[in-house]
């Protein structure tokens, strides 16, 4: 199974593009700078590394990058500085969504196209209508004025949600949905629910990227676990110890 990794030099990336790697999948991994990777990646037959800006890519260039690729995956995301928040692309994460999407349809393939985006549990699942306590709909608000990043994020959720929908041809997605980022060397116990069990503000839990990049990957290779979780946004957090 060959799988496309849009973000795949990013911490998170990363760690998803470690995991498929151990469960036997080939890799296409779209990176910026190919420089700052693990020097195992580059001497990896499982791994075709494509040095490119996602977005500057041409139509015909992105329906070739898709062509071939039994799941997609995007841990695409903003870099925490000034440029990254507030330079361009202003809609990075949707707009690489969006294109993947019509590449994919373009090339309508004869089996579906698994599409997995890493999210945030700051996100809700309208399909859900989850209820949020008035304080945290008032600091949602405050960061969709001030960061774009977290308009991207809830853009990108709801192109899956609403324009590829439940019922597409040729694309099947799920949201992965962590809490807080933390670093961790192994993968740990993790626990799975449909929507947040705690404040995404105020009581935020723990999610180590690695437990992100392997339930990114299982939903990749087991069927039944895709079936469960296929149209919808889980969230994912470290289990207490």
């Amino acid at each position: 199974m060959t799988v496309l990794v849009v973000g795949a030099s990013g911490a998170t990336g990363r760690q998803l593009v470690e995991q498929l790697l151990f469960q036997g999948n080939n890799v296409k991994a779209v990176v910026r700078n190919p420089e700052k990777l693990p020097e195992s990646w580059k001497s990896n037959k499982c791994i075709e590394i494509i040095s490119a800006s996602l977005l500057d890519l041409s139509d015909i260039e992105m329906k070739e990058l898709t062509y071939g690729c039994h799941s997609i995956a995007s841990c695409l995301g903003h870099n925490l500085n000034w440029k990254g928040i507030y330079g361009h692309p202003r809609r990075l994460v949707t707009d690489a969504v969006r294109r993947l999407c019509n590449a994919i349809e373009t090339n309508k393939p004869e089996s579906t196209i698994k599409f997995v985006l890493m999210n945030t549990t700051g996100n809700q699942n309208r399909d859900l209508n989850e209820s949020i306590s008035f304080a945290q709909k008032c600091v949602i608000g405050l960061l969709r004025l001030l960061l774009p990043p977290h308009v991207d994020n809830e853009k990108a959720a709801d192109y899956l949600r609403t324009q590829v929908g439940k019922d597409n041809k040729f694309i099947e997605w799920a949201a992965v949905r962590p809490d807080s980022l933390i670093n961790n060397d192994k993968v740990t116990d993790y626990e799975i629910h449909p929507s947040p069990i705690r404040s995404a503000i105020f009581n935020s839990g723990k999610t180590s990227r690695i437990n992100v990049g392997h339930f990114m990957a299982n939903l990749i290779n087991d069927g039944d676990l895709w079936n469960k979780w296929k149209g919808q946004m889980p969230v994912i957090y470290n289990k207490s110890q």
